[in-house]
């Protein structure tokens, strides 16, 4: 038995249940054996057994996982996304359910001819769950995320490190990797469980505005009748409002092959330069009761990863604003004047889905606190309004020319006076023209010099100094050269 005056850790006492904890992972142990009630009494928390079940599964990943091919977790990332989409009612996609939406999708694809010179997908529509629609985005979401996500668990793995006792550090030894791996799989259950929350307010493959899968098109059922409880209109109109949208952001996709590229390259630049304060986690990790998960993941959604931005994250977010203004500008506008006349319900819709675009819904601030990127559109309405100008001013083909080019599409300027950008581009393109004809003219000889005049300019650039020597004549003697001045 321990007596009150002999040292811990000592003899046959035993050591500190969080060292002991430690000392048998580190001794070749690992996991095996070990209770998950010792890692609940170590932490301080209660001995709940279903609670500790979980966690025990959680702790054994961050352990004996490894990050892959960078700091974060992307496996774990994975399958707490899924596990989180699994926690509310996911249910499978029906055969009813899946051919109301193929026929939504196909009618939707019949009224945009109406509207637009691009032509049809020729995709099928799908049906997802949650949890297919987690399936089919997760590579990209790796892709958006990875930059900002490799620094924020490279800045926890140092924070850990830092927290640690110094005789734990000393115990540690050559295992820091499972620190590393430990920062890795903390960053991948947050980021898991933004997306996997994500996945219960999205209604659409591209309802996010960026391009997360390539040449799909599909609805999301449950989230459609979930978005449509409050409006008061039938189920039908609201799936036919959501299929026209979710076609015409096919068709842009598939016709512009350069735009998703630019779209996700413009949220790539900006993670790039992302850098995370180490000092503010160290500063919430000393503040954070390790017998209150909750208070863990509080910290984590919180805003502590949230970077001051540099003025070229401003710059690079500002044109991923307006690209992402333009794209949802543009199948607000189509998605109006395709449902114009068959849809009676169709202004209502589009103004509820023009509010739940600009204010998000709390997945998607979840999702933004922790990376530092938010993927609204702010100025919707101003890029809807340039769409409506230029198909009145240039009819559907001039509207839809603007997409040839990435060096076409307006600035943010632009968005701020949409009714004048016509008359820019006009002037623009007409001295583009200008100088191509010139410069087309100067390739091909075109700009021939009278006769005569050749003689005479030669003479005059001969002259230009008064008594200088004339072309031909011997040069100045006691020089190699010209002397300074001539």
């Amino acid at each position: 038995m321990t007596t009150p005056d002999k040292p811990e850790g000592h003899g046959e006492d035993p050591q500190d249940p969080l060292a002991e904890l430690f000392a048998k992972l580190m001794g070749g142990e690992g996991l095996e054996g070990v209770d998950p009630a010792e890692i609940a009494k170590a932490a301080g928390l209660p001995e709940d057994p279903a609670l500790l079940q979980q966690m025990f599964q959680q702790v054994q990943s961050m352990m004996m996982s490894s990050a892959g091919d960078g700091p974060v977790n992307w496996q774990l990332a994975h399958e707490h996304a899924r596990r989180t989409a699994a926690s509310t009612s996911d249910p499978s996609v029906t055969a009813v359910q899946n051919r109301g939406v193929d026929e939504a999708l196909r009618l939707a694809e019949l009224w945009l001819d109406n509207v637009t010179d691009f032509p049809s997908t020729g995709l099928i529509g799908r049906g997802w769950s949650r949890a297919e629609w987690i399936e089919a985005t997760m590579g990209t979401w790796r892709r958006l995320t990875e930059p900002v996500a490799n620094s924020v668990a490279s800045a926890l793995s140092t924070a850990i490190t830092e927290q640690l006792p110094e005789e734990m550090k000393g115990m540690l030894g050559s295992a820091t990797s499972m620190l590393e791996n430990m920062g890795g799989a903390i960053f991948g259950m947050q980021l898991g469980a933004a997306i996997g929350a994500l996945s219960g307010e999205v209604v659409s493959a591209s309802d996010v505005g960026v391009p997360l899968v390539d040449l799909e098109m599909a609805l999301l059922p449950a989230n459609v009748a979930k978005f449509g409880e409050g409006l008061g209109l039938p189920e039908g109109d609201v799936r036919l409002y959501l299929a026209v949208r979710e076609a015409a952001h096919a068709r842009l996709f598939m016709h512009v092959p350069w735009l998703r590229g630019h779209l996700l390259g413009a949220v790539e630049d900006y993670a790039r330069g992302i850098h995370i304060d180490v000092s503010r986690i160290e500063e919430v990790a000393r503040e954070v009761d390790p017998r209150n998960p909750e208070s863990i993941q509080e910290a984590l959604q919180g805003g502590v990863f949230m970077p001051e931005r540099t003025p070229q994250q401003d710059a690079a977010l500002a044109k991923l604003e307006t690209a992402l203004a333009l794209v949802e500008g543009w199948v607000d506008e189509l998605t109006a004047a395709a449902t114009s006349g068959v849809l009676p319900s169709a202004p209502a819709l589009r103004e509820a889905v023009r509010r739940r675009r600009a204010t998000g819904g709390p997945a998607e601030h979840a999702f933004a606190s922790l990376v530092g990127l938010e993927l609204r559109p702010r100025r919707l309405r101003d890029a809807a309004q340039l769409w409506a100008s230029l198909t009145a001013e240039r009819g559907i083909g001039g509207r839809d020319a603007i997409w040839r080019h990435p060096d076409l599409l307006p600035t943010a300027e632009d968005l701020d006076d949409p009714t004048g950008f016509s008359e820019r581009r006009t002037a623009a393109e007409a001295q583009e023209t200008e100088v191509d004809a010139a410069l087309e003219k100067l390739l091909s000889g075109g700009f021939d010099t009278p006769a005569g005049e050749a003689g005479d300019s030669d003479d005059a650039e001969a002259g230009e100094s008064g008594d200088g020597p004339a072309s031909g004549d011997e040069p100045e003697k006691g020089g190699d050269g010209p002397t300074a001045g001539h």
